[in-house]
């Protein structure tokens, strides 16, 4: 060690997902080459983008490229950048930890892949790319300069717990990466990376669309005269096309070009479920090629999220996370958007306010939307991954989109009684709907089976109405901020009052309800008294068949579910005290009216509305304020029964 060299440990995080990766069998190893492009290309877009926002730096940005260089004597592989560069701190933080959130979260699920395929998209979905370079060497070296600064740093490891860095005086701007190659090994599917024709098929197959040039030394056999030996001579070349895909029709592009080049822009493995072409000319122009995954990214409901639009201006990259061009409900669509028409020099704060971004968003939103809402009309296959993976992101548009909440609501789906495993959507819902229903009902939960299995259910099952069952965190959310479907208003089937009788079965049962609220009416007024501390009001029952009670809400009051959502999150949330609801039918109900007009030991009579109120609530999947109280009433109650 030199006094400019020190040796560091891994993350403990990172060395555990380093050991998972090594020591896992891939399919595909050759994938390392496209995440070392890739980065060497994020590296040149920065670096073309920096030069033109800060015009102190002095860098030469006239021949940006990669450079892909082969040492069959020391089998090395190094790839190579005139790009950003790194400075010291950024190697640490980038590379000698992973400096993200979710890396207990990927070793899990690496664990629990049950195939190379699943590994390798996992690989992708955390942007751990860099790593993947020790599938296929058994010691990586990375020098790296940084733009505008006058030294270098080396930053070397063999993958199995530590790494050094050393200071360098003098290297070139950029980062070169280079692998000290494994042996070659097919049946494990490690090839000879030293081989030209391998990398130039790699490049060819991954990385062809990349807007630098990819040049690479290669050897020229010449045909000799009669006689004479063959002359070999090395030239450079640049081996792929650099064609953006974007400026190109669609019957122009392979469905493997544009595989790969969704794996390139989104630093993922998995493959597009949509490709999303779109040229605008007119007033303002720009390209767009976007793409709908076919898996939700880990990070798709972290707060420290990244958006998945790359944003250029001309073919000159921009930023790569513009969140201007896209609703966050949006957030999963990756791809690309060339305007032709903004300052290269413009900033996130110019972004929101600027008209054509606006104008874009709207439209590549509308775009979105009904490619989505051909996908469900016309491949019902594709629809349903769709909304497996991205529903509960989309059903945030219905809150926060009101210019498109007709297009979301023709194209959401929610599971509902009708089905125990599908999915349904509302107009489904409506054509399903009994004569004379003029409601949508639903109701929300934390789980499936806590819904169907609650007090409110029981007079719908018994009349056979349909009942969405909503379990999402976000549904809690937009019921509240959607009125109507066609017409048809939606109703929570635990709030306000519930009433499924035609005027028929009104009119024929008016007189019984009346003596039916005569009878219990001392009773009703008892338990508003007894247990005013937690409700407001008592009243008899028209959604009750089998259970004793029921606690519901007032029809604009916040559900028990949303309240414990606020709780979770630190937000302070006033009780809100709901209505206590009897079935005058069940034997606990007509007892306990029996005792009370009887004023039979008030003390236990008490103890009872307590016990009633809790089944209630615990029925309905909410808190006790007090459960060691109620299991005590519980307990002696019980006793009195042995």
């Amino acid at each position: 060690m030199t006094a400019h060299t020190e040796q560091l440990e891994f993350q403990a995080e990172t060395r555990q997902l380093l050991d998972l990766m090594v020591h896992s069998i891939y399919t595909n190893k050759d994938s390392f080459l496209r995440e070392l492009i890739s980065n060497a290309s994020d590296a040149l877009d920065k670096l073309r983008l920096e030069s033109y926002q800060d015009k102190d730096l002095n860098v030469d940005v006239s021949d940006l490229h990669i450079e892909i260089d082969i040492d069959k004597a020391a089998h090395t592989l190094t790839i190579r950048d005139n790009g950003i560069g790194m400075s010291r701190d950024e190697v640490v933080d980038l590379i000698g930890t992973l400096a993200k959130s979710g890396t207990a979260e990927v070793r899990r699920k690496l664990k629990e892949a049950k195939d190379a395929a699943a590994s390798e998209e996992l690989i992708g979905q955390f942007g751990i790319g860099f790593y993947s370079t020790f599938m296929v060497a058994d010691k990586v070296t990375l020098l790296t300069r940084r733009a505008g600064e006058d030294h270098a740093t080396r930053w070397e490891s063999t993958g199995e717990g530590t790494y050094t860095l050393e200071h360098v005086n003098e290297a070139p701007q950029g980062s070169s990466v280079t692998l000290h190659l494994m042996p070659e090994d097919s049946e494990n599917g490690l090839h000879d990376y030293t081989s030209e024709w391998k990398i130039k098929e790699l490049v060819k197959k991954y990385s062809d669309f990349i807007a630098w040039p990819i040049r690479m030394d290669v050897a020229r056999t010449s045909t000799p005269a009669e006689g004479e030996e063959p002359e070999v001579t090395i030239e450079t070349e640049t081996i792929n096309s650099m064609k953006a895909l974007w400026t190109r029709s669609k019957d122009e592009v392979s469905e493997d070009e544009y595989k790969e080049f969704y794996k390139h822009v989104s630093h993922a493995w998995d493959e597009p479920l949509e490709v999303i072409p779109m040229k605008a000319e007119g007033t303002f122009e720009y390209q767009a090629l976007l793409f709908i995954p076919s898996t939700a990214p880990f990070d798709l409901f972290m707060r420290e999220r990244k958006a998945g639009i790359h944003l250029y201006v001309k073919r000159v990259f921009i930023m790569d996370d513009c969140e201007e061009l896209v609703p966050d409900y949006l957030r999963f669509v990756k791809g690309v958007v060339d305007a032709q028409d903004l300052s290269l020099n413009v900033s996130r704060e110019i972004l929101q306010q600027d008209r054509q971004i606006a104008a874009i968003r709207r439209r590549l939103t509308k775009k979105v939307l009904s490619t989505i809402k051909d996908m469900k009309a016309n491949e019902p296959e594709k629809y349903s991954t769709f909304w497996t993976e991205f529903g509960r992101a989309l059903k945030e548009g219905l809150m926060a989109d009101a210019d498109n909440r007709k297009t979301l609501l023709d194209i959401s789906s929610f599971a509902s009684t009708n089905s125990e495993e599908g999915v349904t959507t509302l107009a489904e819902y409506v054509e399903r709907m009994k004569d004379g229903q003029e409601q949508i009902y639903f109701m929300t939960g934390e789980s499936r089976h806590l819904i169907e299995s609650s007090p409110h259910m029981e007079a719908f099952k018994a009349k056979g109405l349909e009942v969405l069952v909503l379990t999402d965190p976000v549904d809690e959310m937009w019921v509240d901020a959607v009125s109507d479907f066609d017409g048809k208003t939606f109703q929570s089937i635990a709030k306000g009052e519930v009433d499924l009788d035609t005027e028929d079965e009104k009119k024929a049962a008016e007189a019984e309800r009346e003596e039916k609220e005569k009878e219990f009416g001392e009773l009703l007024t008892w338990l508003t008294e007894t247990l005013s501390d937690d409700i407001k009001e008592t009243r008899l029952s028209t959604r009750l068949t089998t259970s004793a009670a029921c606690i519901v809400g007032d029809a604009f009051s916040m559900s028990p579910t949303l309240e414990k959502m606020y709780k979770a999150s630190g937000q302070p949330v006033p009780h809100s005290k709901r209505i206590l609801e009897l079935n005058p039918e069940h034997p606990l109900v007509s007892g306990l009216r029996e005792a009370q007009a009887a004023n039979d030991n008030a003390e236990n009579l008490t103890e009872t509305a307590q016990l009633l109120y809790g089944m209630a609530l615990l029925a309905e999947g909410g808190e006790l304020s007090d459960p060691a109280h109620f299991t005590r009433l519980l307990a002696d109650r019980l006793a009195r029964t042995v």
